[in-house]
């Protein structure tokens, strides 16, 4: 049997890919600017990923929509990954790697952001959907890992990329929380004090 990380361990290095976090600030914060000009003018966020990177785009539109920490309107906000019914039909009638691009080409235009969730920076449908937010004229963001890569093949398609400092998924995924949960903070704001 190998050694395994003790619980210890790993939150140790959940601290340290935390803490990396705070070099993120001034580009998380620069985005928000981005993204705050589109929404002012009538654009959608439009956010995807896989496993619990669709949690993630999920969790990143239900901020948007409902809101963060107070009182605002409604900023327009679609996860795609949360109807089965289309989710499926690309899947059976395309494939799996088009069910975020055809979606994000039937909906997405100049004045939208795509944000695509991949802690590899390699998820195919994931690429796919940033190369179509890209070709719409949208603003495209990536949320991903592995920042010593780069942010993998995802980031070729990804205007504004916001990669953590780790190759563990679920040290990616934890920091991905808070990176959504600044980024809210930041268009929140905004939202309260232009309402």
């Amino acid at each position: 049997m190998t050694d395994q990380p003790t619980l210890a361990e790993y939150l140790d290095e959940h601290l340290a890919v935390i803490e990396s976090v705070r070099g993120l600030v001034p580009e998380v914060e620069s985005l928000g600017e981005q993204v705050i000009a589109r929404l002012a003018r009538g654009g959608v966020v439009y956010s995807f990923g896989n496993g619990g990177s669709a949690s993630d785009a999920q969790h990143l539109a239900g901020e948007l929509i409902g809101r963060y920490c107070r009182e605002r309107r409604p900023l327009a906000a679609v996860a795609l990954s949360t109807d089965p019914t289309v989710s499926t039909c690309i899947g059976n009638d395309y494939s799996f790697d088009d069910v975020f691009a055809r979606q994000v080409t039937a909906l997405a235009g100049p004045d939208d952001v795509v944000v695509g969730f991949t802690t590899s920076g390699r998820s195919p449908n994931v690429v796919a959907g940033l190369a179509a937010g890209r070709k719409a004229g949208a603003l495209t963001v990536l949320l991903t890992g592995h920042a010593d890569s780069g942010g993998g093949p995802a980031a070729e398609h990804a205007d504004r990329v916001l990669a953590v400092g780790s190759a563990r998924t679920a040290r990616v995924q934890e920091a991905h929380v808070l990176l959504l949960h600044l980024l809210s903070e930041h268009i929140d704001r905004w939202a309260a004090e232009s309402s």
